[in-house]
């Protein structure tokens, strides 16, 4: 078991890692629209925190030596169901058409630091991971 990080998503907020490898497959823990340069919640808009959450995602994939391509499972948490359209655009847009993911989509009544969007992921691994991850 390896413990992903990279300083391109942002540091976990708390207890937690980016994201653990066993084996070839990688749990991204769920990330929120933190800008990682920053520490700076994006939150003008559903789809700008969803398109911040995924270039989170998209850093930590990386990192673990995966891809969008490699997803297998999303879970999806929102604050609201009426969010659902304006999320699924961006997170679409991410995955080819012919490689979607399963997935869940859920209305929690909370998520951490008041967003609207938290995305987690398990992906398959084919490739070493990045140089500089611990």
């Amino acid at each position: 078991m390896q413990t992903i990080h990279t300083p391109l998503a942002p540091a976990p907020i708390g207890p937690y890692s980016q994201a653990v490898r066993h084996g070839n497959l990688l749990y991204i823990s769920g990330q929120i629209a933190l800008d990682p340069e920053t520490g700076i919640l994006v939150s003008e808009n559903v789809q700008e925190e969803t398109h911040q959450v995924m270039r989170n995602l998209a850093a930590i994939l990386e990192a673990g030596g995966s891809s969008f391509s490699q997803v297998i499972k999303a879970s999806i948490f929102l604050s609201s169901m009426d969010h659902f359209t304006a999320m699924n655009a961006v997170y679409g847009s991410c995955f080819s058409e012919g490689h979607v993911p399963a997935r869940e989509t859920i209305a929690v009544l909370g998520l951490p630091r008041g967003v609207n969007v938290e995305i987690s992921m398990i992906a398959t691994v084919t490739t070493p991971v990045s140089a500089g991850t611990p």
